[in-house]
């Protein structure tokens, strides 16, 4: 069997601003075709830079960055070879704006294409199916000034989207959204990564990650921690020291356990939440069973304080 080979290669990362500062150091990260990754941490822990160098736009300071095979360095990142990989890498700024500054939708969505060089018959094909994939073929001539923020997100992932990218770079792609809006996007996404695309989402919104990455890497300017929502959320300490927290789901189900619910490995999102209680309703012929017990109320006492809640 061949092994898989990964689209992002980094060995020793670090980055540093002009000023000195320090916003990566000693990254190590290997992200393969194909995959739903998160990069989970806190403002300022870096995962904004960290994006910014996969997609090659600022180099490394130290340390060695392969994405698709390519070295990307100082010398690469402003040449010729780095054509075929704009075709394939595409990022999605935290702030839509940035990337919708053209009089239509219709126009930033082909901008990406006339730019790359494909040709202009084509580039209406390529606009087409990117606006359909995101389903705002009605907004395609407004102003994007005009657009509310989940259509300004979905115009900008269109944008990306356009020139049929195999990795698609997000940050925080979650913020500011409407609960509909949220939910909705997160199903886009994740309809683009059954499509083959590589997901690599930078977030701080622990709500958002189960449901958008299969691995999880914690970053705090270094790597603290990689692996699965469950062994990652299931680290109360890895997440207090990063100023993180559970899903809310999570805490649900801590609380149900305080009322002797058997619960193993604690739900991290609302689709794991209706699976794990129908098993638990079938299982215990059509009844979930809740009690107080003598330690019930010292156990809420203890997960109060673990969250702080006073």
């Amino acid at each position: 069997m061949t092994a898989k080979q990964p689209v992002f290669e980094l060995e020793n990362v670090s980055y540093s601003y002009p000023t000195g500062t320090k916003a990566l150091e000693s990254v190590n990260m290997k992200i393969y075709k194909g995959e739903r990754v998160a990069i989970l941490g806190p403002n300022g822990g870096g995962k904004t830079t960290l994006l910014e160098i996969l997609d090659g736009l600022i180099p490394a300071s130290h340390g060695s960055v392969k994405a698709r095979g390519m070295i990307l360095n100082d010398a690469t990142i402003n040449s010729n070879e780095m054509y075929g990989f704009r075709r394939k890498v595409g990022f999605v700024f935290q702030d839509p704006d940035i990337e919708l500054f053209s009089p239509t939708v219709y126009d930033d969505v082909a901008f990406g294409p006339l730019h790359l060089g494909i040709p202009e018959e084509e580039v209406n094909i390529h606009v087409e199916r990117a606006l359909n994939l995101l389903g705002i073929e009605e907004i395609k001539n407004k102003h994007p000034y005009n657009l509310s923020g989940g259509e300004k997100r979905k115009a900008a992932i269109a944008a990306v989207l356009s020139i049929d990218p195999e990795i698609i770079l997000l940050d925080e792609p979650t913020a500011d959204l409407d609960p509909s809006s949220r939910a909705e996007l997160i199903e886009i996404i994740n309809r683009l990564n059954h499509n083959g695309k590589a997901i690599i989402t930078a977030t701080h919104d622990v709500n958002a990650v189960p449901e958008l990455a299969d691995r999880v890497y914690v970053l705090n300017k270094k790597i603290i921690a990689e692996g699965t929502s469950q062994k990652i959320f299931s680290d109360f300490e890895l997440l207090k020291e990063n100023n993180l927290e559970v899903p809310e789901v999570f805490k649900l189900f801590e609380v149900l356990q305080c009322f002797g619910y058997n619960c193993e490995d604690l739900p991290l999102s609302i689709d794991e939440a209706i699976e794990h209680l129908t098993r638990a309703v079938e299982v215990n012929g059509g009844h979930i069973h809740l009690h107080i017990h003598k330690h019930t109320h010292e156990e809420i006492g203890k997960l109060r304080s673990k969250y702080e809640h006073h």
